[in-house]
């Protein structure tokens, strides 16, 4: 189908249910949920993803798409989207939720369930219709996804048009016309179809990259740190963007939290091993080798030549590092259970080296931070230029909302201008919407000059004489 035909299609749709109650979106926004969690579903299509884009695994992909889905329900329950959702009568103001449109969104190989699944919902929380841009491993992934959705559609009676994705054999070309003729894109993935999307000229949220350095200090409790760290980069085989990158501990208790670290299955390599492995990982203009990333530790050291036995039953693999950017190509994001350590003599180097980091790759993100020491967090917060500090969690499940922390479950993170992204939030049904203010006269609230001026009068009572230079 043409991607005029499907723009026509959305934008016909979305008319139809412009008028639907928040009930009957809601009962919409259930049934797709359900039809693409229910168990039998989850497993086909977890199975699909992992043998169509050789990412990942399929028991950890199963629990993503249930978690994320079950918080995201959880978020949306009783959040009205439909007419007025908001009175405010001091100020004379009545909210209006109005949805966007037609909304497009391009979806990552390394979430080919999820993440579309997560913008479907938010978009028909906001009575708008959609249409899912894949990646080209993740198509027949998504175009099993939306017969699903289709699905639960007929079920409840809504016009099945309202959520769409283009051909499998769609080009680049293809997907920026679509994006030239929306209301909204939403652009997950590679930074350089995120920056083509925006040149089209459509509000676009886009993300930024991740790169997450994880900071454990002194105070931390060593034991946990390493086994929730094990738990967040080993998950899906790092798939995610909010796995930790690299691990910055100070001098004092490093040698005791490496040997916390192997206790969880982390083996250390070698500095032969460490050069062989950084030729296998990046060609020469560092792009990352798509054969090894997202793959269990143990596959990726067979894959290299590293056969001996101490790899068979590894988690991930960490590698000593000293400095950071291109010669050092560990400080990056390797979207693999590869783990990059620094050791530092003390808190302040932490946070100077931390920045350095996130400077080079992945500003805005997020940082995670092991530790009791309240000082410490609040100065992480203050200093460095992340949009998100993780503390005392399990990283990859805790950046993208989690049920013991406030965060929104999503898959999208915004970076704010230091990713520069127009948004630092969790993707949210709220970016779905517009908002129509109704506006009311009230009673003058006009202050006199003194009420303004009086304090900085005080301070500097000859800026009032005239002529005072």
């Amino acid at each position: 189908m043409k991607i005029k035909e499907l723009v026509r299609k959305g934008r016909n749709s979305q008319l139809k249910i412009n008028d639907y109650s928040q009930v009957k979106i809601d009962e919409i926004i259930t049934a797709v949920a359900w039809e693409i969690i229910k168990p039998e579903n989850n497993k086909m299509l977890s199975e699909m993803a992992v043998q169509d884009t050789g990412l990942g695994k399929v028991d950890d992909k199963i629990l993503k798409n249930t978690r994320k889905t079950i918080g995201l329900l959880r978020d949306l329950k009783n959040v009205k989207t439909v007419g007025i959702i908001k009175k405010d009568v001091k100020k004379g103001l009545t909210y209006i939720a109005r949805p966007v449109g037609l909304v497009a969104a391009m979806t990552p190989a390394t979430n080919p369930i999820a993440t579309p699944l997560n913008n479907i919902i938010n978009a028909l929380k906001c009575k708008n219709s959609i249409i899912i841009s894949p990646s080209p491993k993740g198509a027949r992934v998504c175009a099993k996804i939306v017969k699903l959705v289709h699905k639960a559609l007929r079920r409840v009676g809504a016009p099945i048009s309202i959520v769409q994705s283009i051909s499998p054999l769609s080009k680049m070309s293809d997907t920026l016309e679509l994006f030239s003729l929306v209301d909204l894109v939403i652009a997950t993935g590679a930074q350089d179809n995120i920056k083509k999307a925006i040149q089209t000229g459509t509000p676009t949220l886009g993300v930024g990259v991740g790169n997450v350095p994880s900071i454990i200090d002194s105070s931390a409790n060593l034991k946990d740190a390493a086994n929730k760290i094990k738990i967040s980069k080993t998950f899906d085989n790092s798939t995610s963007c909010s796995s930790e990158n690299s691990v910055i501990v100070v001098g004092s208790i490093y040698n005791k939290f490496i040997n916390y670290l192997k206790k969880e299955g982390g083996v250390i390599l070698n500095d032969s091993e460490k050069n062989i492995l950084v030729n296998k990982m990046w060609d020469k203009n560092f792009i990352l080798n798509r054969d090894l990333i997202a793959k269990q530790a143990s596959k990726i050291a067979n894959e290299i030549g590293f056969n001996r036995s101490k790899y068979l039953n590894s988690k991930f693999l960490i590698v000593n590092e000293k400095s950071v950017g291109r010669k050092f190509p560990f400080s990056m994001e390797k979207l693999s259970p590869i783990l990059t350590m620094y050791k530092v003599k003390n808190f302040n180097q932490s946070i100077k080296l931390a920045k350095k980091i996130l400077q080079n790759q992945g500003q805005g993100h997020s940082c995670s931070v092991h530790s009791k020491n309240k000082t410490n967090i609040i100065r992480i917060g203050k200093e460095l230029p992340v949009c998100r500090v993780i503390v005392n969690q399990i990283h990859s499940f805790a950046t993208g909302g989690s049920f013991d922390n406030g965060l929104p479950f999503s898959l999208s993170m915004g970076c704010g201008t230091w990713g520069k992204n127009i948004f630092d939030e969790n993707l949210n049904y709220k970016h779905f919407l517009n908002i129509t203010k109704i506006v009311n006269k009230i009673k003058i609230n006009q202050p006199t000059e003194y009420e303004i001026f009086s304090q900085y009068w005080k301070k500097f009572p000859k800026v009032r004489l005239q002529g005072d230079i």
